[in-house]
């Protein structure tokens, strides 16, 4: 009995496995497309190779049969749903399509609630989130890549304002809208969006309204992200408007490729209508597969249709599934589907829901398909963390008249190349700008010049101009009245006008005064006009300072400016003192402190060896004196004669030369120095001396000669310390400069203006100085002379044009702006209106700088270090003298030599007497010291004789 219930169980679990483990006869999956669309052709064409090719490799599925069921949507979307419906209700594992991102929206829905992996390879819109729809997989790169390689391009190209034409479904919706994200990080942006209805109801009307509204634009750039029934009908009235010509540009998306590769030939009506225009085609890998699948395709095609890159994904979708479902089938998994609960509620109307049901194995196969690893028709196969294909690129073709070329690639991995991506992926990656390249394209109308990319809209409206309505230095800015009509005139106009004169095309414009005329306007509320769209740009006296460039562009600055300090002064009266006033306090005080140090040094280096610096103290302090004050004014005059080699210098040419008993010496009107170290120090103290009298030459002629001007003022660091009050020009930006960057309280600025207003309150000393701009206060210089620029700039800018942010017209302007001085018009310019006679426009000084210690602390500290290096070599030489001299004298017990003090008085002493005497006296001394030491001797000797003597006498009496 056990032995029968065991065989039966046995038999129950080797039933449940076999039925596990056997493949079902037939796995079913669902297509969805537009068949009468060329990708539609295309890729009904390469899912039945691709189901053929499967059901034919006996190495996939094992055996059961991949069946594809096709549906044509006809661009409704209505149809497309009724098509996934049906294939629901079959039991489909999978979906392929659908062919626009406007139904991926919604099948999307229904997929995640039964678990069927949604693959589309056309329905790119790149807000299809995996977090918002995890069962719709993208199997080709999405347009956010797209428009990343578009936004490269007009980057690389160097244009900063595009048109986008795109029809208004979600896809070339939403692919517009990360264009403009991805141009804005490259600071470009869309200036218009022309929307057409929805492909392919799109009319001829409906996209000539647009591209009328588009030519009146000034961007000449267009971005073109639509479909091939409606991007043709663009390219045909863009051509009828003349839109095709020079100047424009063209980027369309990548339905043109498409058309280009799969249409063969093209109407020459067509043809002639897309000449120039730059494109994109998803590039794939050549390999043997790829050549061998296209060797294929004219027999699978019937030559209806060419082969385009959208039926390489179409391919490798299929296989795709195939190998998932096959690894889903070795994990175990089953293909069945249970009920949905949430249907069986609503299933009791009409509509047959009930009959929808969830793939149980749904999840387990959507992770086999991100889990992809194989290499396709379209090259390496597999997904980032993000569901996006690793590595995608794109090639940049160009249509010309013999049909297209390519100029490039772009890949997401290095940007814009000549090189294909597969040989930039075995480099580190490089975004730089050097490395991003491009070969030659041919524009529309057939130049190879690079557009410009924008010209002055064609909307009837002239260039609106503002300008400063002066009341005071209309030399630079005035208003004038010729013929009856107001009109403008003045330096910065003259630049302005013969800035326009050099661009290569037309700026119509218009001027308008901004002011009222009783006062000086106000720049910044000039300046910020631009950005409310009141004015297009401004021409004048504006400024260049930083809170304008934060709202607005400025051109090449045309003419240097900066603030400045303006104040009266008088003409400095002589005095008795002036002799002092070429060194400072200090400067005289080192100096005399210097001539008495090397006098002292000189006595001391000479005092021992040299006759002329001894003597009684008074005469000795007397020679320090004289000697070293000497030096001043004979520096130049005397020779000096070492051995053989004679100084003479030219002021003292007929002076008798030293005779053969003074040859040698350092000759000074009465003393001589004949030591080595003195002379050293005599050398270096002499070339100070030297340069100490040239300085103070020139800084007394100077002030003597110079007419020399006096005021409090002297600088923007001593007007900011006086608590004086600042005069400023009404409506210039020096009022916020003062108050808040060098903080001055507003109480103490006065608004003039006028150069009248100035002068008065200059006088009157209602204000202690103005602060204003150069080029202003040098025209009122030229007509008051009773006051000067003091201290110099304290901020260094410009003037420029003002124009929009981002403005093409900015950059051709300065660039003109440059040809204009290169080639002295500019300069011209500035003669007519702003040359005259001044009487003082340079900045002057508070008076002839005095010479301070700093400018000759080098010198001291060279000549401090050698006297102080004589002066220690000396004691080491006296230290050895004493030492070796002085102890002959020492060694007397009743001179006490043990004591210390008296060693130190024996020392000074022994530096105090002359050398040579000294050396006499040791001489002497050690003389008698031989002399004694002989009498000893001989005494020795003869006490010797004597004693030897008396031994013989001894012998003999006892013998």
């Amino acid at each position: 009995m056990n032995l029968v219930w065991h065989v039966s169980i046995l038999a129950l679990y080797i039933g449940i496995f076999s039925e596990g483990a056997s493949r079902p006869d037939v796995v079913n999956v669902g297509a969805l497309f537009t068949f009468s669309t060329i990708n539609g052709k295309v890729s009904r064409i390469a899912i039945k190779a691709a189901e053929d090719d499967i059901n034919s490799d006996p190495s996939i599925l094992g055996g059961t049969k991949l069946s594809i069921l096709m549906h044509d949507s006809n661009f409704s979307g209505f149809l497309g749903i009724i098509g996934a419906l049906k294939y629901m209700e079959t039991d489909t594992v999978a979906l392929i399509g659908p062919q626009n991102s406007v139904m991926a929206h919604v099948l999307s829905h229904l997929a995640n609630e039964l678990h069927v992996p949604l693959l589309s390879f056309t329905a790119l819109d790149p807000t299809l989130s995996p977090l918002q729809y995890p069962y719709f997989v993208q199997t080709a790169p999405n347009d956010e890549f797209q428009m990343t390689a578009i936004a490269d391009m007009i980057s690389y190209f160097r244009w900063g304002e595009i048109v986008a034409v795109y029809s208004d479904d979600d896809q070339s919706r939403n692919g517009i809208t990360a264009l403009g994200d991805k141009l804005a990080e490259r600071r470009c942006k869309i200036t218009y969006k022309a929307a057409l209805p929805p492909d392919p109801t799109a009319t001829q009307s409906d996209v000539k309204d647009q591209l009328v509204k588009v030519q009146m634009m000034e961007a000449r750039v267009i971005v073109l992200h639509t479909y091939s029934k409606t991007g043709l009908l663009v390219f045909e009235e863009a051509q009828n408007l003349g839109m095709m010509d020079r100047g424009y540009v063209w980027i369309a998306s990548t339905w043109l490729s498409t058309v280009l590769d799969s249409v063969s030939p093209l109407p020459s009506k067509t043809a002639h209508s897309i000449q120039g225009v730059l494109t994109l085609r998803p590039h794939t890998p050549n390999s043997t597969r790829k050549s061998a699948f296209m060797s294929r395709w004219q027999k699978l095609s019937n030559n209806s249709i060419g082969f385009n890159p959208y039926g390489l994904y179409a391919y490798d979708t299929v296989w795709m599934i195939a190998r998932a479902v096959d690894l889903l089938l070795d994990q175990q998994g089953t293909i069945s589907f249970s009920n949905d609960s949430y249907l069986n509620h609503e299933g009791k109307g009409t509509l047959n829901l009930r009959a929808l049901s969830i793939f149980d194995g749904g999840k387990q196969l959507l992770d086999n398909i991100l889990q992809t690893n194989m290499t396709g028709l379209t090259g390496p196969i597999q997904f980032s963390p993000d569901r996006s294909p690793f590595h995608p690129s794109y090639d940049i073709l160009n249509v010309i008249e013999t049909g297209h070329r390519q100029i490039g690639y772009w890949s997401n991995y290095s940007g814009l190349s000549v090189v294909t991506p597969e040989t930039l992926y075995t480099r580190p990656p490089n975004r730089s700008s050097s490395s991003q390249q491009l070969d030659g394209v041919v524009w529309p109308g057939g130049t190879t010049k690079k557009p410009r990319g924008w010209v002055f809209a064609n909307n009837g409206r002239q260039l609106r101009i503002g300008v400063p309505n002066r009341v005071s230095y209309q030399d630079f800015v005035s208003r004038s009245r010729v013929n009856g009509t107001d009109t403008v005139q003045g330096y910065c106009i003259d630049v302005f006008l013969a800035a326009i004169k050099l661009l290569p095309y037309a700026v119509p414009h218009r001027f308008i005064l901004f002011g009222d005329g009783h006062k000086n306007p106000s720049y910044s509320e000039l300046v910020n006009m631009i950005t409310t769209n009141v004015f297009d740009a401004v021409v004048g006296d504006i400024a260049i300072v930083t809170n304008r460039t934060k709202i607005v562009d400025f051109t090449q600055p045309y003419i240097e400016s900066g603030l400045v300090v303006v104040a009266p002064v008088r003409k400095s009266n002589s005095s008795a003192w002036a002799f002092l006033r070429p060194f400072t306090p200090f400067m005289w005080a080192v100096t005399a402190a210097f001539f008495l140090i090397i006098g002292i040094v000189v006595w001391i280096l000479e005092h021992r060896i040299n006759d002329e610096f001894r003597g009684p103290p008074r005469k000795q302090v007397a020679t320090i004196l004289w000697f070293s004050f000497s030096t001043m004014f004979f520096a130049h005059s005397k020779y000096f004669h070492f051995d053989s080699l004679q100084y003479i210098t030219l002021l003292d040419l007929n002076s008798t030369l030293p005779n053969s008993a003074n040859s040698g010496f350092f000759k000074f009107p009465g003393e001589n120095t004949v030591s080595t170290l003195g002379r050293v120090v005599i050398i270096i103290w002499l070339f100070v001396v030297l340069i100490i009298n040239s300085s103070y030459t020139a800084s007394l002629t100077s002030i003597l000669t110079v007419q020399q001007l006096s005021s409090p003022i002297t600088g923007i660091d001593s007007l900011v310390t006086s608590n004086e009050r600042i005069g400023f020009q009404v409506g210039s930006f020096a009022e916020n400069y003062l108050m808040e960057e060098l903080n001055i309280p507003k109480s103490r600025l006065v608004a003039l203006g006028s150069p009248e207003e100035y002068a008065v309150a200059l006088e009157n000393r209602t204000v202690a100085a103005v602060v204003d701009e150069q080029p202003y206060i040098e025209l009122f210089l030229s007509d008051h002379c009773k006051f000067k620029i003091r201290g110099s700039e304290f901020t260094k800018s410009g003037w420029g044009f003002a124009f929009p942010r981002d403005s093409p017209l900015a950059l051709d302007l300065s660039t003109a702006i440059l040809t204009l001085s290169e080639n002295g018009e500019l300069q011209r310019i500035h003669d007519k209106w702003l040359s005259r006679k001044s009487c003082g426009s340079q900045a002057t000084t508070n008076e002839s700088d005095q010479l301070q210690l700093e400018s000759f602390l080098g010198l001291f500290l060279i000549c401090g270090a050698a006297c102080f290096l004589a002066l220690l070599i000396y004691l080491c030489l006296m230290l050895c003298q004493f030492s070796r001299h002085g102890i002959p004298e020492e060694s007397d017990p009743s001179r006490g030599a043990g004591s210390h003090s008296a060693r130190v008085r024996t020392f000074l002493s022994f530096a105090d007497e002359k050398e040579d005497v000294y050396k006499s006296k040791s001489k002497r001394k050690r003389e008698e010291m031989l002399s004694n030491s002989r009498v000893k001797e001989d005494e020795s000797k003869r006490t010797q004789m004597d004693s030897s003597q008396q031994r013989d006498d001894c012998e003999i009496s006892v013998h």
